[in-house]
Parts: structure tokens; C-alpha cells; sequence
């Protein structure tokens, strides 16, 4: 949702990486449309889309969410987005794709991607998640969300390294809800700094690699009614 501080707008700069022309000009005229989302650029594909970026940080105007197909030539979508997180962490990037392949999906989670949609999502899905991962939440495709819950069905031994404090299990549930750090902060009486430790901990404990997983983990534990 549009944030307003002072009678400013907030917006939302988005980057567009997809090796199909037709694809990027569609999602950027449809982008263009709405008020508080800003296309800043777009690549063919990983290598380019990391190039670009780098030159939009030498004049101040890093994208904040990238959305990335997976499958393209020279590098792909989910190398591209590991790429991208390692060098610029605040950067969300969600991820397209044609059709659901687990090893994509975990792929893509694994390499901190923040959402995942299939390209055949519709422009009000698509914009949806740019607003999610813009604030922080997760945002999967219910058809992908289906896969990975059924993948996590299963408790595996090196689920859980150590237990989880108290208030690692309260940062879950909330995880586990969708909120972000700032929300996380806001309602437990701490400071964003410590949730994201909070946060950090948490993947580490239970070996995820992901806020989503980590969300999905907390819905499969029956910490949190499953909402899709």
C-alpha cells in the first residue's frame, strides 16, 4: 500500500529482468500506469541486470525490488539473484517463472528471492507483490505455496539444530503471519536491529535459508493458521 510521510509520496523503484522484450515492455507499461512505482531499468538477463544495477548505484538510484525470470541465457535468474543479495542486501527480488519446478522454487528461496510468481499471474498479483516484498513480506504464488508446504510436510531430524528461545518462537509466529522486521519490532518493543537478529538466528536454527521458509515452517508447526 502507498505510504505518505509529510505529503510525500513513497516510491517504489523496480528493476525488470526477463530475456523475452515483449515480456519487459508489457510489465513496464503496466507498471508506468501507477503512481508510486518507478521502472528504473531492465536487462536481458542476470549478468546484464547486475551491470545495470551497479551503474544505477554510482548515481544513487538502486532499484528496490528486482523482478527476475529464472530461466534465461549466459546467467540465470536464481545465480542472478544470489549474486544481487550478496552485493546489495537491501534489494527484494521476486521471482517469475513459466511453470512450478521444485528445484527452482527452493533454488530461488535459497538465493533469498522474497516472492515467486508464475508468469501467467495477472497485473494486480504481479503489482501485489512488488507492494509485499517492497514492505518486507513474502508474497508465493498459492500453486507454489502448495509445493513447498508439501515438501516441508515431512519433520526432518536437522530441522532444529538448537531450540528456539521464547522470544525466537513469539518472532516466528509473527514471521509466520507475514510481518515484517519493522512490524516485528513495533509489536514485541524492540528495535529493528534486534529483530533481524532475531530473524538471522531463527534460519540458522532451523536451517532455512529464507523469511519464507521460515514462515512456512511456522505454519506446518501449527504455530499459525495455514492462510492459503
Amino acid at each position: 500500500m502507498t505510504t505518505q510521510s509529510e505529503g510525500t509520496m513513497d516510491i517504489i523503484h523496480v528493476f525488470l529482468v526477463d530475456d523475452h522484450e515483449v515480456v519487459r515492455r508489457g510489465t513496464s507499461a503496466y507498471l508506468d500506469m501507477l503512481d508510486d512505482i518507478d521502472v528504473v531499468g531492465e536487462a536481458q538477463d542476470g549478468q546484464a541486470a547486475i551491470d545495470r544495477i551497479a551503474a544505477l548505484e554510482t548515481e544513487g538510484q538502486l532499484p528496490d525490488v528486482v523482478l527476475m525470470d529464472l530461466i534465461m541465457p549466459r546467467m540465470d535468474g536464481i545465480a542472478a539473484t544470489a549474486a544481487i543479495k550478496d552485493r546489495w542486501p537491501s534489494i527484494d527480488v521476486v521471482a517469475l517463472t513459466s511453470f512450478v519446478e521444485e528445484d527452482k522454487v527452493h533454488g530461488a528461496l535459497q538465493a533469498r528471492a522474497t516472492g515467486y510468481l508464475l508468469k501467467d499471474a495477472s497485473a494486480d498479483e504481479i503489482e501485489r507483490a512488488i507492494r509485499d516484498a517492497y514492505a518486507g513480506q513474502a508474497h508465493l504464488d498459492p500453486e507454489v505455496a502448495k509445493r513447498l508446504m508439501q515438501s516441508l510436510r515431512a519433520p526432518k531430524p536437522q530441522d532444529v539444530v538448537e531450540p528456539l528461545t521464547e522470544r525466537e518462537r513469539e518472532v516466528l509466529v509473527l514471521i509466520g503471519e507475514g510481518r515484517a522486521n519493522k512490524e516485528i519490532a513495533r509489536q514485541l518493543g524492540i528495535s529493528e536491529r534486534t529483530a533481524r537478529t532475531h530473524v538471522s538466528n531463527i534460519l540458522g536454527k532451523l536451517n532455512l535459508t529464507s523469511r519464507t521458509q521460515a514462515a512456512l515452517y511456522a505454519v506446518r508447526e501449527g504455530m499459525v493458521p495455514d492462510a492459503r
